[in-house]
């Protein structure tokens, strides 16, 4: 039999973590972060990580696991995590996997495409390109050679560009069909997925209201503080909202109300693939006031 998998999804600001945390409290779980940016010290505010209270009622792995200037990969989590999940069950328990990095969570519970390693000369390069021409143009490149990832990636998603066309440059292959072969479906888990689902509305106040709460709580002091503290070049500021408080620092013209405005409309956007990556999942989709009529054995 598979191992038993509680994977808690859904667009940012849904209320994931706290779902999570329900979900233990009644499975005798633990959880296992899949968070680009949580599995990272100091990037506290601006990442929602679940709140000390959360964390000591409850266990959380790969959260504050890594330096900001360590690469973790989704092959690196996938390691962590698997492990994570296997030492919960030795326990006796129930792993529940958490968060927004879809790339991670798919990855986990179906396991990776058969691409190649990472080929650091190659993403010097992209870097190089990408300063001296634009992340457009990097994008732009993608479309030459891997239509189906250049409609996926968002042109300033640098990472996840350069690793497409470094698959390309590689292997002769574009990503997009590397996964499509692979195919996502064979899951190594008898997992669950759940969700809350929020009215369009509804999600949009609750992404404006948590941007103005990070504000209200030092958001701003946070970021300068890593870059203050030589994080300059952490993967973790070029992620949504980061690079917009950091850009922001960067150019001297920090206006508060614009920049929150820049940053839920950026949130938006990354909602919007959020959904889109789970548009072909199986999850079953809670009302926000529906945890109490949910059995994880029934779906």
């Amino acid at each position: 039999m598979k191992p038993r998998l509680v994977a808690v999804v859904g667009p940012t600001a849904s209320g994931k973590s706290e779902l999570a945390v329900r979900l233990c409290q009644r499975l005798g779980g633990e959880v296992v972060s899949a968070d680009s940016v949580q599995i990272y010290r100091r990037f506290d505010i601006g990442s929602a990580k679940p709140t000390p209270s959360e964390r000591a009622g409850v266990p959380h792995h790969l959260i504050d696991a890594f330096d900001p200037l360590e690469p973790v990969d989704a092959a690196r989590f996938v390691q962590l995590g698997r492990r994570q999940i296997g030492d919960i069950i030795a326990r006796g328990k129930t792993p529940v996997l958490c968060g927004g990095t879809f790339l991670w969570v798919r990855a986990l519970v179906y396991g990776l495409a058969d691409a190649p390693a990472a080929d650091e000369a190659i993403r010097a390069r992209h870097r190089s390109e990408a300063e001296q021409f634009g992340r457009p143009w990097l994008h732009a490149r993608l479309l030459e050679v891997d239509p189906g990832s250049h409609a996926r990636l968002a042109p300033n998603d640098l990472v996840r560009v350069s690793r497409a066309l470094e698959v390309y440059e590689l292997t002769g292959q574009p990503l997009s069909a590397i996964q499509a072969s692979h195919g996502f479906r064979d899951a190594d888990y008898d997992v669950r997925f759940v969700g809350i689902r929020h009215e369009p509305a509804d999600l949009s106040a609750r992404i404006e209201r948590r941007v103005v709460g990070m504000f209200e709580h030092g958001w701003l002091d946070e970021v300068r503080g890593l870059i203050g503290d030589g994080y300059a070049a952490a993967r973790a500021l070029r992620s949504v909202g980061y690079r917009q408080v950091s850009e922001a620092l960067a150019s001297g013209r920090v206006e508060v109300p614009e920049l929150t405005r820049a940053v839920v409309r950026a949130t938006r956007i990354f909602v919007r693939r959020q959904l889109t990556w789970l548009r072909d999942e199986p999850v079953t989709w809670l009302a926000p006031d529906g945890l109490d009529a949910y059995d994880p054995e029934q779906t």
